[in-house]
């Protein structure tokens, strides 16, 4: 055989002597490859993030308490154990600390405590004294403090001032027995431990070693004493006592890499097959004239899956580069969020980066292999008829497969329509992956109809039109690979936007109708402690009510553990707060009682009276008895707890905010900033910055790749039918008319895809915003208009330009 026939020469010479027929596969597998190689990287620096150790860091050996709570829930028949961080930060028992102090080993061991305190000029963190043995603070001048003495930085007070700090449990005097170069406040080990809100825990253990004793020897005989009480750390683990940041830290990334990296994983490898085989198709006659002059159909077959070897490879390898430009500008965004530690730098380690190659080049293969499993199959005449005319009959598992999909997708929204809360929008995730197989898998189907209907009025318009109805109602299947990816970018970044605007739009009109008071005093720092009371007693006061907001972890049999966001009332918070009662009254909101959305209670089932599980800020269980629902959760907080509720479980137990009814904004401004209501609902939407940030971006890498891989086939769509627009021109089409027909058929694909990616989006929208907010989807016209003009463009863009580059050759 000559060596041209062979297939390794075969795939050589075409990808040599015919790289534009294999453009279009590249650009796909390159995108696909920065998608998984940088959501991959976000997942891999989750599973192993490590910080090293700030306030620790002179501790070899420190004992802490876990900072997540763990549950195991039932999946599928099988149990997972499944964790999250705690909203604040879990503690020990501060008895723990004379236990440690006791280990072999151990020449001292010290309960360590920080906590807010306040001066009339700024916020402090204090801790106890015996702390500097392991932080390397040092005297600049006086002595360590007593009882009611406290050291300061020297730019604070001078030795022998008094002074006054507003501590989580009031206001306490202090004589200042010394002075430091760093900022801060030190106080007696035993006053800092009865000051910080929690007198009976500690916030970790730091142990010091004897002489000649190991940090690992050490960490053993402390594990060893502790037992299960307590995790012992040394090395960068001990930035896991320093609180929850690391851990919540992890979990963002897991979750930001895994659950939307898995979305956005399958999304690219899906259109990057698409592609591999629409570029197989297209050369349909290339192996038809192979089989007619001698070629086997295994020859074809290895010749398509050498050329796959030689393209995908290379794609993977260049892709991988943008992807880490990826990974680490949106790394970069989460840090300037304080979503993660400043410290925690991006794992760039080779995994991803090898996932990703294994990924394009499987996907070409298997592409490539399913593409060309009937041209390598017919026999040489009836492949050359089949190259000439395109097979009108869909595949007889494709179809049963589609329309099961779109059933399931159809079934699976009935379904979150039913349920409400998270349970609808996890649900309501699973509608919008159904209905793009549906349409991936019925695509010519649904390509040929799509034509009938919008070639209706195409018919009338002209020579031009009725040519491109014709043109698209004949070859669905070309159709259809153009409609696809703009069904994918058009359904996904509705789907992301939508999703913000209309729970952003629902958060704002519960806040404003929430609101009844008629001022709001903030300070982000936190009120005094007695704030509420002040200004109860403040001339015209009628009602004053101080708010804490935290979160707590509510049990999710699907989860583990959802998050909850909670607000701590200094009491009943009807005369300022409309949160839309329900049932029951908060007027009967005391400690060990607790309110809850009805949205949150309906999916936890329960009702006036129960007793809610929950865990608290610092992962203390806590049962409390339900006493009232309402509607507002959204846009205040889905459970509103009594403030005692959370003393000794809160590192800041300091209010933010209070709401006043009644009186001037002249008598509060000594507690903090006063605004109206008006004006702190327009700070709260600037709180959500983040949350709408990050629905953008993900609709922008989400719905930024399905529109490059829409405009990459289009682009190999028009480049293809160079015969077809030459044959054209022979038979006396003007290059204006030509040109023109293929704008019609642009604009049949791009309000075809508009219109499947609508629905899919509103099928996915209805019951997930139905859910959330108990209201309709918000579809901003002037936005949605912006993304309907943005795919009709790309399309016009994708096919005009490369017919015109098409049509500048003279017709044969």
């Amino acid at each position: 055989m000559p060596r041209l026939f062979r297939p390794n020469g075969l795939a050589r010479a075409a990808v040599r002597f015919k790289p534009s027929s294999f453009v279009g596969t590249f650009v796909a597998l390159f995108l696909a490859a920065a998608v998984v190689s940088g959501c991959g990287l976000l997942l891999q620096t989750g599973v192993t993030a490590t910080v090293p150790p700030d306030r620790y860091a002179g501790a070899p050996v420190v004992a802490a308490a876990d900072q997540e709570v763990h549950r195991t829930v039932t999946m599928g028949g099988e149990k997972e154990t499944e964790s999250a961080a705690v909203p604040d930060r879990a503690r020990l028992d501060a008895s723990l600390v004379a236990e440690a102090a006791k280990a072999p080993g151990a020449a001292r061991a010290i309960g360590d405590v920080t906590f807010p305190v306040r001066t009339d000029k700024a916020t402090l963190s204090a801790h106890g004294w015996s702390s500097t043995a392991f932080t390397g603070v040092t005297l600049a001048a006086g002595r360590p403090p007593g009882p009611d003495e406290a050291v300061v930085a020297d730019a604070t007070a001078r030795v022998g001032e008094r002074i006054t700090l507003s501590t989580p449990v009031g206001e306490r005097g202090f004589t200042v027995s010394g002075v430091t170069a760093s900022p801060g406040v030190w106080l007696s080990d035993a006053r800092a431990l009865a000051l910080s809100g929690h007198p009976r825990t500690v916030d970790a253990i730091a142990v010091l070693p004897e002489p000649g004793t190991g940090p690992d020897a050490l960490a053993a005989q402390v594990a060893r004493t502790l037992g299960d009480r307590a995790q012992v750390h040394t090395g960068d683990d001990r930035a896991l006592a320093e609180g929850a940041a690391l851990p919540a830290a992890k979990e963002l990334l897991t979750a930001l890499g895994g659950s939307f990296g898995g979305i956005a994983t399958l999304v690219a490898v899906f259109t990057a097959a698409g592609t591999v085989a629409l570029s197989v198709g297209q050369r349909a006659r290339e192996f038809a004239l192979l089989r007619a002059i001698g070629a086997t159909p295994r020859q074809i077959r290895r010749s398509i899956a050498t050329e796959a070897l030689l393209v995908a490879p290379v794609a993977g390898l260049l892709g991988c580069l943008p992807g880490a430009a990826l990974a680490a500008w949106w790394f970069g965004q989460l840090k300037e969020k304080g979503a993660v530690p400043e410290a925690l730098a991006l794992d760039l380690g080779p995994i991803p980066f090898a996932v990703a190659l294994l990924a394009v080049v499987a996907t070409a293969l298997l592409a490539g292999f399913l593409a060309a499993r009937r041209p390598s199959r017919a026999k040489p005449g009836e492949a050359l008829a089949e190259a000439a005319v395109e097979r009108r009959a869909l595949g007889k598992v494709r179809t049963p497969l589609g329309l099961a999909a779109a059933v399931g997708g159809a079934a699976l929204a009935g379904v979150a329509a039913s349920l409400s809360g998270e349970d609808a929008a996890n649900t309501a995730l699973g509608v919008v992956m159904l209905f793009m197989l549906a349409v991936a898998l019925l695509g010519p189907l649904l390509a040929r109809l799509c034509a009938s209907l919008f070639g209706l009025p195409l018919r009338g318009s002209g020579a031009a039109g009725y040519l491109a109805a014709a043109n698209s109602r004949t070859n669905a299947r070309r159709l259809a690979s153009a409609l696809t990816p703009i069904v994918l970018a058009m359904s996904f970044a509705s789907t992301l936007v939508f999703l913000h605007t209309s729970t952003d739009r629902a958060t704002a009109d519960q806040q404003r109708a929430a609101v009844v008071a008629d001022h709001v005093v903030t300070a982000p720092a936190g009120l005094p402690t007695d704030a509420a009371a002040r200004a109860a007693e403040a001339p015209g006061v009628a009602a004053a009510v101080a708010v804490q907001r935290t979160s707590v972890l509510l049990p999710s049999d699907s989860q583990g553990f959802r998050t909850a966001s909670a607000q701590a009332v200094s009491g009943d918070p009807s005369p300022v707060l409309d949160l839309g009662v329900r049932t029951g009254s908060l007027a009967a909101l005391t400690p060990r009682t607790v309110a809850l959305d009805t949205r949150l209670a309906d999916a936890m089932d329960l009702a006036t009276g129960d007793r809610v599980e929950l865990l608290l800020p610092d992962g203390t269980k806590a049962a409390p008895r339900l006493v009232a629902t309402y509607t507002r959760g959204l846009g205040l907080a889905e459970v509103t707890l009594p403030a005692a509720a959370l003393t000794g479980h809160v590192t800041s137990p300091y209010a933010t905010e209070l709401f006043v009814r009644g009186g001037t904004a002249a008598v509060l401004t000594g507690l903090g900033t006063v605004t109206d209501p008006a004006g702190w609902t327009t700070a709260q939407s600037t709180e959500r910055a983040l949350n709408a940030w990050a629905n953008t971006t993900m609709a922008a890498v989400l719905g930024g790749f399905a529109a490059i891989a829409a405009a990459n086939t289009l682009v190999m769509t028009v480049l293809d039918r160079r015969r077809e627009l030459g044959t054209l021109r022979l038979i006396g089409s003007t290059r204006r008319q030509v040109l023109r027909m293929i704008r019609w058929e642009a604009l049949l694909v791009t309000l075809a895809g508009l219109a499947l990616g609508t629905g899919i989006a509103l099928a996915t929208l209805v019951p997930m915003t139905n859910g959330l907010t108990g209201a309709a989807p918000t579809v901003p016209p002037l936005l949605y208009g912006s993304f309907a003009a943005a795919v009709v463009a790309l399309g016009l863009l994708s096919t005009s330009l490369p017919a015109r580059a098409a049509l500048r050759r003279p017709a044969p």
